[in-house]
């Protein structure tokens, strides 16, 4: 769904393991790595797009994360000229709820290749904040700041932001309570 003023409607996934590391995904045929990710159907809401894109995108089921918390307002990008497709409507970015979610099953439950478009060839676990630095620069500012967002819920604010995400802090997370299941 893309929005009136050109941005699509998007899921963002950050997947932690019990270590406080996350996964970060190699887009397939490239050397670009990022989290999980996923446009929001028509008529779809939020938690059915994340598991649909959780499933379609790494291979996992509602019944293996535990979702912890999310992000409280869409985090905005706009891609570079030459990503602009001139589709109608036109798409000039994407607007992305993130949700953090807690592995609960083992780690050979990813599966990259249960989806018939698969999106991702690799996948690793790095260090929480390491994925600022990874991404695709456009994408940098969003990821600096929903990790931002989402760390004290993680790490039961124990954590130390690092010297580079200078940006301020613009929200807080919200956690994920059984209300919202």
């Amino acid at each position: 769904m893309i929005d009136e003023q050109g941005y699509r409607a998007n899921i963002g996934i950050v997947i932690a393991n019990n270590k406080g590391q996350t996964l970060l995904a190699k887009r397939f045929g490239k050397n670009s790595w990022q989290f999980p990710q996923g446009g929001i159907d028509r008529g779809e809401d939020e938690l059915a797009a994340l598991y649909r894109e959780l499933y379609e995108e790494v291979g996992l089921g509602k019944h293996q994360v535990e979702v912890i918390a999310k992000t409280p307002k869409w985090l905005r990008y706009e891609l570079p000229k030459q990503y602009v497709r001139n589709d109608s409507p036109a798409c000039i970015g994407q607007k992305q709820v993130w949700f953090l979610l807690k592995l609960t099953a083992p780690e050979s439950s990813i599966n990259l290749c249960k989806h018939k478009e698969i999106e991702f060839d690799d996948w690793k676990w790095v260090d929480y904040w390491s994925p600022i630095e990874q991404v695709i620069p456009f994408k940098r500012d969003v990821y600096e700041d929903m990790l931002k967002a989402l760390a004290p819920v993680l790490f039961n604010n124990n954590h130390q932001v690092p010297r580079h995400c200078q940006r301020p802090l613009k929200f807080s997370a919200i956690l994920y309570t059984p209300l919202h299941k």
